[in-house]
This record gives C-alpha cells, structure tokens and sequence, in this order.
C-alpha cells in the first residue's frame, strides 16, 4: 500500500481513526482536526516502519497519547490542530479556545 493509500484508510471509511478520535473530543465539546501534512507524516511513518495500514493505530496513538491526556483541562469549545511538527516533533499541537456564546 502506498502513502495515498494509507491516508485514505486514515480518513475514509465510516470506522476511520481520524473519525474515532475527533468522536473522542466532541465528547469533550473539543474539536479536533488534522492537516494534510499530518496525515501525510503518519501515513510516512508507517511506510518506513513497514507496518502499513496495521502500524496506524498504534502510531495515531502515540502522537495523540499526550494530548488526550491534557484533554480534561482544556475549556469547552477548544479547537485543537494536529499539525506536521506534532506528528513529527511531538511539539503541542495549536489550541484555540472559542469563546462562549452568550445567551440572549
């Protein structure tokens, strides 16, 4: 399988793992998102671990591992972007809190 491939199998299907783990955060009332260079950087990974599509759990689970665990503490409404540095780095990924909305 190739590097396409495997973002596809990232993103596609109904049970996708980028799904499963922005489901994660709603639960939160977090938003998570992925750049394409993020998506790219793993499915990479996987390619050179010679895992293929089998290594990406494990590897979504180690770039998100930190993050979910700080999850609690972030203000509802949180809009957190995984970027290439992220995936690549482990550098924390960019946190944007939204402000409540007032109620009229």
């Amino acid at each position: 399988m190739n590097e396409a491939g495997l973002i596809r199998v990232l993103t596609e299907p109904k049970n996708a793992l980028v799904r499963q783990f922005e489901s994660l955060f709603e639960m939160e009332k977090c938003e998570l998102k992925f750049t394409e260079d993020a998506l790219h950087k793993i499915a990479r990974r996987a390619l050179e671990k010679g895992t293929g599509a089998r290594g990406l759990r494990s590897i979504m689970e180690q770039v998100m591992l930190d993050i979910m665990y700080d999850l609690p503490d972030k203000p509802s409404g949180s809009k957190i972007l995984i970027d290439e540095k992220t995936v690549d780095q482990g550098i924390d990924p960019s946190s944007f809190s939204m402000p409540e909305s007032k109620s009229a």
